[in-house]
């Protein structure tokens, strides 16, 4: 949605519409054939929605762990106790999910045995299970001990070894089991030697047994990490950039002074493992919290970087450090990034990681006013809005200045209700972020945004997928939406915050649904597009 600002420096409510881990990730393959794919995790009925490879279970579960003694009621209970999980109920005896330094895992939680304990799903996978992966090492310096893989075809009422036992040591590493079953199954991790040492367990991942399916046109990797910025002032003035926010801060504002804007925290409350195929976006207070939501639903992982948190790309000390994502999402960002900043970036794309850039209307100067008598989008007054904030990562990034991504950022304010002109040539990622497992993406609304031009000559691989109705389909000119590669990343990149907004959050923003309520946008083409692109960005499909 565009807040944009008068001459006299009135805030205007704007009309709006509609957009919007390193190696080593949790994930999971799933077929989405334009159903949800999370669908059979979720345990929803749906005839077209078919699962391949599961995350059965990664254990990241936000800021708090559900369990954190090793037998938690009734003390020292021979029987465990029950958790729920994404969900689903599972059985730990004698073990907890830790976040200790350390607990080897792959993410911030991971399981952790001790003794005879074991951990044990209270649910069948009715699809059969094919092969199980397990990822596992020792905890801490503990010395070596052994672990097995148990099977039930009845619901529990007896168990089989899969395969010979297994010892684990220091070093996180992936042991697969080839198990052939059909029909209902449930999974058992036993650990069986070493005593009071202690085994770290995580990314359980089945492929299901359900008769050689076909993996689709449009399998999905699930267990992706996205990252949504909220260190560059996206909650200025009358915006709300975040996907959840709980607390409050003081902002600066485009004439002046300071008004209190709600913050965003680090793990969006309440938990994700919450959320279910039936999830309203409200679940989350965030103007963004749509997008997030859905992400969620289809199995991806969602955090946000507060204000105040450090950009940085290899830093070890840093628990939100860029390598420790998949794509990072930056949704109109108001206050230039630091030259460290901008090098973590570049860095992170180019190694691998997704940039999901989102810009906003402006005017040649800020200090000016654009076309249709606004000014530029610069929310808070430093004399930098979204726009030259890209422009300036660009071409002010001491790695590589001359339009590293191919395109360059348009000084304009734009309004198309929509645009229908849209790519439709033969380009596989391009088609994938337009027909992808989200959905097609047809039409793209503007409401005071900007366009990118196209330099296919700094970077071949760019490509444009929306143009203005006034452009040439194809051109390199009054492109709305872009995607792009970057080394071995790749970048994304919209004109508009409108078409992400999804019309709540900050009750004292002037927020509009261009998520899903925009008419000419057809209803459907924004989420695609986004979530799409989302996805490829991951490289997720």
């Amino acid at each position: 949605m565009k807040k944009q600002f008068k001459l006299t420096g009135v805030a205007v409510i704007a009309f709006a519409a509609l957009l919007s881990f390193s190696a080593c990730k949790k994930q999971e393959i799933e077929t989405s054939q334009n159903a949800l794919p999370k669908a059979k995790l979720l345990g929803i009925s749906a005839s077209n929605a078919t699962l391949t490879v599961q995350t059965l279970e990664n254990f990241e579960v936000g800021s708090t762990s559900p369990k954190t003694a090793y037998d938690v009621s009734p003390s020292g209970s021979a029987a465990g106790d029950d958790i729920t999980l994404n969900g689903k109920s599972w059985n730990f005896f004698d073990a907890l999910i830790g976040n200790l330094a350390a607990d080897k895992k792959n993410g911030s939680w991971s399981a952790r045995i001790r003794n005879s304990g074991k951990i044990t799903m209270q649910f069948d996978i009715a699809t059969g299970i094919s092969t199980v992966s397990v990822q596992h090492a020792t905890y801490g310096t503990d010395a070596a001990s052994q672990w097995g893989l148990w099977y039930s075809t009845n619901g529990g009422s007896s168990w089989t070894q899969s395969g010979t036992n297994i010892t684990s040591t220091s070093t996180l590493q992936t042991q697969s089991f080839s198990l052939n079953l059909t029909g209902n199954v449930r999974l058992e991790i036993r650990k069986l030697s070493g005593a009071s040492n202690r085994i770290n367990f995580d990314d359980i991942t089945v492929n299901d047994n359900g008769g050689g399916t076909d993996p689709g046109t449009n399998p999905v990797l699930t267990g992706k990490k996205f990252l949504f910025d909220a260190s560059k002032l996206e909650n200025a003035g009358s915006a709300d950039w975040q996907i959840d926010a709980d607390g409050t801060e003081n902002v600066p504002g485009y004439q002046g002074g300071t008004s209190v804007e709600l913050k965003a925290q680090r793990f969006p409350t309440p938990s994700y493992t919450g959320i279910t195929a039936s999830t309203s976006e409200t679940y989350w207070k965030g103007a963004m919290s749509a997008w997030a939501v859905e992400l969620v639903k289809r199995g991806e992982l969602v955090e946000t970087l507060p204000g105040g948190t450090a950009i940085t790309y290899g830093n070890t000390a840093n628990p939100q450090d860029l390598k420790n994502y998949d794509v990072y999402v930056v949704i109109e960002p108001n206050k230039l990034f630091t030259a460290a900043e901008k090098t973590a970036i570049m860095n992170f794309v180019a190694n691998g990681g997704g940039l999901m850039m989102v810009a906003d209307h402006t005017a040649a100067s800020t200090a000016g006013t654009d076309a249709n008598g606004y000014n530029p989008s610069d929310r808070d007054g430093d004399g930098y809005d979204s726009p030259r904030v890209w422009n300036d990562l660009m071409s002010n990034n001491g790695i590589n200045n001359n339009k590293p991504f191919g395109f360059n950022v348009d000084y304009v304010d734009i309004s198309e209700k929509p645009s229908t002109k849209v790519y439709s040539g033969t380009s596989t990622s391009a088609n994938l972020v337009l027909n992808g497992a989200a959905g097609n993406a047809s039409k793209l609304a503007f409401y005071n945004g900007t366009t990118a031009t196209l330099y296919p000559t700094e970077n071949s691989t760019v490509q444009g997928l929306f143009w203005r109705m006034s452009s040439t389909l194809g051109s390199n000119n009054g492109v709305m939406a872009l995607i792009s590669t970057y080394g071995s990343g790749r970048v994304a990149f919209v004109g508009d915050s409108s078409p992400s907004d999804d019309g709540t959050g900050d009750t004292n923003d002037n927020l509009f649904n261009g998520w899903s309520g925009d008419v000419p946008s057809g209803y459907t083409s924004h989420p695609a597009l986004h979530l799409n692109a989302s996805l490829w960005l991951a490289k997720a499909q």
